[in-house]
């Protein structure tokens, strides 16, 4: 079998009939397959996980479209590779022809500078960008860039997308199709795949090849076992680190430095980018910490800010720093749980009108329609409060911020039930 390129590879989808997953954007009536099937396809970033099928979706509009289609993967290429792409686009492009496709992997790694180079060439149509990103595009891509192109997300396989990619890998592949394989349990299988497409194939194929003989029955062990024996198999390309970045958060939940710090090591020996865990701890603190010690969002702000600036190696110590005082500070997702309990109630009650009072007055006439009438301005009242009512009058008495039992918000909850008198 090894005469063989990788199952993953053997196994990748040509046309848009043969794409398993994201329904959403290339199933029947779906916003981009309405676009690839008009002909005409514009800029587009596509921003998901590993292994959903990003590179692949690029090659199959690029054959669809019956487009010249260059590759370059943001690693190991720079602006001098970005010019001479847009320069053999130029020379090949005829008043009548279409765009070539220029389609650029990880894209969140391109510098600033790599990406004004491209800006000139999408904006003159000389060639259609199709970017690939595991990363939020807002935070890592240019904003003049990020204009001109649409964004879509695409997810993590489903499992009944799992389910069709293995079984179409059984009978359609040329060496899988020879031997008598019996799935006789898939949960490890798909357990271990994460949603990731490649990562699935990469596990069957270890497992297939774990075994002798053309009749193999692939149970939860089996593929335990196999992985166990050989973790980096479906990790080939650093796709574990979202099971890494899993484990490093749930460390600084749990308040266990030793296991936090590990975990961080883990993403630095294997390359990670600091940023991303920089990203992470950021998160984490108004998440996990949140109003317990609302000064951990500060400090993990000032790190993702020193990692900008310092960079690898030395920016390891000033993650290390930032992890331990998360994992060691008292937690509270009291603000996590007010946002969300508050967005529910925003889609359950639509569009309530802000209460009169409470409304700007900037003309003569929307002060005589009562706009800011009746207001109290907090600063000429003692302590600098007067009770008054700041919410819709039909939801006024919702409560979305609940404290938590730590010395920070023990504090905070004694100031507000001085303030506000029973009503928390």
């Amino acid at each position: 079998m090894n005469a063989y390129p990788p199952l993953a590879e053997r196994q990748r989808p040509t046309t848009l009939d043969q794409y398993i997953g994201q329904h959403h954007l290339v199933g029947k009536d779906a916003v981009l397959r309405k676009m690839i099937d008009s002909g005409v396809i514009s800029s587009i970033i596509l921003w998901g996980p590993p292994g959903v099928g990003k590179t692949t979706l690029a090659k199959i509009i690029s054959q669809q479209l019956d487009r010249p289609f260059y590759n370059l993967s943001a690693i190991n290429s720079g602006v001098k590779d970005v010019r001479e792409v847009i320069e053999k686009a130029r020379k090949s492009k005829f008043f009548s022809s279409p765009n070539p496709i220029l389609f650029i992997d990880e894209i969140h790694r391109f510098s600033k500078s790599q990406q004004d180079s491209l800006l000139g060439a999408v904006e003159q149509g000389v060639l259609t960008l199709i970017g690939a990103t595991t990363e939020n595009p807002s935070f890592e891509v240019i904003s003049p860039l990020l204009s001109r192109c649409q964004v879509y997300v695409l997810k993590s396989l489903e499992v009944d997308d799992l389910r069709k990619l293995t079984k179409k890998a059984l009978t359609t592949d040329e060496v899988l199709k020879k031997k008598d394989i019996n799935i006789q349990e898939e949960e490890a299988l798909f357990r271990f795949s994460g949603g990731d497409a490649r990562k699935l194939l990469n596990i069957l194929e270890l497992v297939v090849n774990a075994h002798d003989g053309d009749t193999i029955d692939v149970t939860n062990d089996k593929v335990t076992q196999c992985l166990q024996s050989d973790p980096a198999a479906y990790d080939k390309n650093g796709e574990m680190h979202y099971d890494i970045i899993s484990a490093f958060i749930k460390s600084i939940r749990g308040s266990d430095p030793d296991a936090a710090v590990y975990w961080l090591a883990r993403m630095v020996e294997g390359g990670e980018d600091p940023k991303f865990i920089a990203r992470r701890l950021v998160i984490s603190a108004a998440e996990d910490v949140g109003m317990a010690n609302p000064n951990a969002l500060l400090l993990a702000n000032q790190c993702f800010e020193a990692i900008k600036m310092v960079g690898w190696p030395e920016g390891r110590i000033i993650l290390s720093q930032t992890t331990i005082y998360l994992a060691t500070s008292p937690k509270s997702n009291s603000a996590y749980m007010a946002i969300n309990e508050a967005q529910a109630l925003v889609r359950q009650t639509g569009n309530l009108p802000v209460p009169l009072h409470l409304r700007n007055a900037p003309t003569k006439l929307m002060k005589e329609l009562g706009y800011g009438k009746e207001y109290k301005y907090s600063h000429d009242y003692p302590k600098n409060f007067v009770a008054q009512d700041f919410m819709p009058e039909e939801i006024k008495n919702n409560k979305l911020y609940r404290p938590q039992n730590n010395p920070q918000e023990s504090k905070i909850l004694e100031r507000l039930k001085r303030l506000w008198k029973g009503r928390f």
